[in-house]
């Protein structure tokens, strides 16, 4: 999953990193590097944060969507990727049948967005139960 981020620096702070599509989801680091893999653990944080609440975890927007809000008008865009099966919680082992054609697929697109298949099922669950909550 990537969300976009927002990049922010004053004169006398580290870099800050805003998660839009996360209210109350933000990170800090001394070097844009280490604001963006910050802001990457505070995604999957936030995350898990949602779910044990029993919250709906709302979808990335895109970049676009976002840059009309002035309250990032300074900001630097840019695209953290947070892969769902690295939450720290209990993984449960599951068995399921799909299309050998449909796994093809998934491992391609996985493997192109430098997540696994776990995280990109986990991904599209999320997806399919925020968007169905609307």
């Amino acid at each position: 999953m990537q969300y976009p981020v927002v990049i922010h620096k004053d004169d006398d702070s580290d870099y800050g990193v805003t998660v839009p599509d996360l209210p109350g989801c933000f990170s800090a680091g001394d070097t844009i590097e280490d604001a963006l893999a910050q802001g990457a653990e505070a995604v999957l944080c936030h995350i898990e944060g949602l779910m044990i609440d029993g919250e709906p975890v709302p979808p990335p927007q895109s970049i676009c969507f976002h840059k009309s809000n002035p309250d990032y008008d300074d900001g630097i865009w840019a695209v953290v990727a947070v892969d769902l099966a690295k939450l720290s919680g209990k993984s449960r082992r599951i068995n399921i049948t799909l299309p050998e054609r449909v796994v093809n697929l998934m491992d391609r697109y996985a493997t192109a967005h430098g997540a696994t298949r776990s995280g990109l099922i986990a991904e599209a669950a999320l997806a399919y139960i925020a968007h169905r909550e609307d």
